[in-house]
């Protein structure tokens, strides 16, 4: 992950959301229960590919104490980002 440093950003966290933010839009976001199992994740196009989506995971697996369940991707984006977690999970 390059240089990811959560300082940078504001981070929100409302009942199983995760919303990462700088001052001027929102970068990405993660929606998660209790059981650690992956409702949605979005990062913004512009963001991409810099290691958001990664540290939103890693912070629900933080919270949850949970090994992540991902639900089925809606998205061949989605599916691409499942194979890519699984490597690292």
């Amino acid at each position: 992950m390059k240089n990811l440093r959560l300082h940078d950003y504001e981070l929100d966290e409302v009942e199983g959301v995760f919303t990462l933010k700088n001052k001027n839009t929102t970068i990405g976001f993660v929606r998660f229960d209790k059981i650690g199992e992956i409702e949605y994740i979005f990062v913004n196009p512009i963001f991409r590919k810099k290691g958001f989506a990664k540290k939103l995971l890693q912070l629900v697996k933080k919270k949850t104490g949970k090994k992540l369940v991902f639900q089925k991707p809606i998205s061949p984006l989605g599916e691409k980002l499942l194979k890519s977690v699984e490597k690292w999970t």
